[in-house]
């Protein structure tokens, strides 16, 4: 998809892009609030709309075919939540493996659609290993905004850190496609 053709999608439906895509090669995006599948769609036309390729983290159950093939046409990645440290060092590798490819991954902190008030805290272990930075994103449905908002400071202690950034997120105040879904404390 062509990242004219993105914006148009995202302004013909009311959404208002915010912020720019990340300058480092690699980086995590936070995104949240995640209470839909819908999240990932207006994430992905986004990121299309400012030109860039965005890798998502996927339930690897979710890959079977076709859908899997699609899935990683759209930057799908796949996971095994059962093995979560094979995960994260499957990222790692996949982001030194080609120092010309960007790796820009979106992750939910959530981890999940429903309310969870202790966030996840494998972005950090990701982010720590392979020293790249992380921003914060939203998708905020009652204004119809999505992007990136700003850089999270991390400190090296991943519970801190994330529960700072739930603090980030409780001021921005996002509302999620279900709001009932979404909880920072």
């Amino acid at each position: 998809m062509s990242p004219k053709f993105a914006k148009f999608i995202l302004e013909k439906t009311g959404w208002t892009l915010i912020g720019e895509p990340a300058p480092e090669r690699c980086c995590i995006y936070l995104e949240a609030p995640h209470t839909s599948i819908w999240d990932f769609l207006i994430g992905y036309l986004y990121y299309r709309a400012r030109g860039n390729k965005l890798r998502v983290m996927i339930k690897k159950e979710a890959f079977f075919f076709p859908l899997g093939n699609i899935l990683r046409a759209l930057g799908g990645f796949p996971i095994d939540r059962k093995n979560p440290q094979k995960a994260i060092m499957n990222i790692v590798h996949e982001m030194e493996s080609d120092k010309t490819k960007t790796f820009h991954l979106a992750i939910c902190p959530e981890g999940t659609r429903k309310p969870v008030r202790k966030w996840k805290t494998g972005y950090h272990t990701i982010a720590t290993q392979a020293n790249i930075p992380v921003y914060i994103t939203i998708v905020d449905w009652g204004h119809k905004k999505t992007g990136i908002v700003c850089k999270a400071p991390l400190t090296g202690n991943a519970r801190a850190d994330t529960d700072r950034i739930q603090q980030i997120y409780e001021d921005l105040k996002p509302i999620g496609k279900h709001p009932q879904n979404f909880v920072t404390h």
